[in-house]
């Protein structure tokens, strides 16, 4: 162990290398943002597989998934769709589709002459969202067992903090896959 760092840690190794290399170079925020990165990372593979298992993606769970959340008639326009999702138009468009396809909702008018259209959540939707969201969430909950109530809550209020600043400095952006622009 150097100071703070643990040397025998592969992220502080990478802070500790910099420092060698480069005295003085800013490595204060490695410690953070590349542990924060890699948990990403793993923890969205872990979703990605837990999905696939259930033969569904994360676009499918997070349409579903909003249209449930909204409530009965779980019914939402296109629009507000779009807005929750934090997704593009024509990605809203192609979500809706393809799950027109499968059966797990139906898209109509909102109102005769109306251009905007009303997306509804099927039976099978339901069903099927109510089978992934029990899953994700039981697993994400298993993952993080082995910290403590006091732990999580800890660790909730500085992710909250930390994701405020950074949109505070960045600009509230709409979030995307891990890595993806």
């Amino acid at each position: 162990m150097v100071g703070r760092w643990d040397e025998n840690d592969p992220v502080d190794a990478v802070a500790l290398a910099w420092l060698r290399e480069r005295p003085g170079t800013p490595v204060e925020g490695i410690g953070i943002v590349t542990r924060v990165w890699q948990c990403a990372k793993l923890l969205g593979e872990d979703r990605r597989r837990v999905l696939a298992a259930a033969g569904a993606d994360s676009a499918t769970l997070d349409l579903l998934s909003v249209l449930r959340r909204s409530g009965v008639p779980y019914r939402l326009t296109t629009r507000e769709l779009t807005e929750r999702t934090l997704v593009t138009a024509g990605a809203t468009s192609q979500r809706v589709a393809r799950a027109e396809r499968d059966g797990l909702v139906e898209r109509s008018a909102e109102a005769e002459g109306s251009r905007a259209v009303v997306v509804t959540l099927t039976p099978a939707g339901h069903e099927l969202v109510e089978r992934l969201v029990d899953g994700v969430l039981g697993r994400e909950a298993e993952l993080i067992s082995r910290l403590t109530p006091h732990q999580r809550a800890a660790l909730t209020a500085l992710l909250r903090l930390l994701l405020a600043d950074l949109q505070t400095q960045l600009g509230n952006q709409r979030p995307t896959q891990v890595g993806s622009m």
